[in-house]
């Protein structure tokens, strides 16, 4: 008797857990999905608000051979951006944990090879190399680089999760998906399955990163840009 109301217990606690899971993952969808405008509509939306403060471009993973496809195509919609006038900036933000695993560097030097027919040169861009995660990348963008008005670059499935976060960080935010990667579609639907969840409960507890530092507002031309050779100390 014991052991049968012990397993109608845990069918119920299994049942309300995934409950909540899915009506975590509507809420989070359903609040960022007006904030994912095309491309041209960006565009539009800059005209109208006098220009984003940045175009925050989300990692994701590199090898010794440069980013990932997906990284790619975030970047090459970035750049695309760029080229419209949405923002004057590049915010690339992603996961330097170790001096071995480096995607920023890799995000950077993608920008440096094709960025030169655009003019894009690092007078443009910023790097954040704490963006262990979106709600870092997100967090850091507000409180460490003092952005008020971002568009936001990644897949559609990631778009959700971290425009609820940029919402709920008042942030005043909107989004452009990057091509996505087909085959993955599955693995990243059931990952952003628990990641949603756990970024509504960051934002709702009011986490703090681990990495933070000093303020690096963002201007341009970029503070973080090296100086001419005779500017040099």
């Amino acid at each position: 008797m014991f052991v049968k109301k012990l397993l109608r217990w845990v069918r119920l606690a299994v049942i309300i857990v995934i409950a909540i899971f899915v009506v975590l993952n509507i809420l989070v969808v359903q609040t960022a999905k007006p904030y994912i405008l095309t491309t041209d509509e960006a565009d539009a939306w800059a005209d109208a608000n006098g220009g984003a403060d940045a175009i925050l471009v989300l990692g994701a993973s590199v090898s010794a051979y440069g980013p990932s496809p997906i990284l790619a195509n975030r970047l090459d919609e970035g750049m695309e951006l760029y080229t419209l006038g949405v923002s004057d900036l590049l915010l690339l933000s992603g996961d330097n944990g170790t001096a071995e695993y480096n995607e920023v560097q890799a995000m950077k030097e993608y920008t440096a090879t094709n960025g030169a027919a655009i003019d894009l040169t690092e007078e443009n861009i910023y790097l954040d190399h704490a963006g262990f995660s979106t709600y870092d990348s997100v967090y850091r963008a507000k409180n460490i680089f003092k952005a008020d008005k971002i568009v936001i670059v990644t897949q559609r499935f990631h778009l959700y999760r971290a425009l609820y976060l940029a919402n709920q960080l008042g942030l005043d935010a909107i989004g452009v998906a990057a091509p996505d990667a087909e085959h993955q579609a599955i693995q990243n639907d059931v990952r952003e399955f628990g990641a949603r969840v756990k970024s509504f409960f960051l934002v709702h507890t009011g986490s703090v990163p681990k990495i933070m530092g000093e303020p690096i507002p963002l201007e341009y031309p970029s503070s973080q840009a090296t100086p001419p050779a005779e500017e040099r100390p």
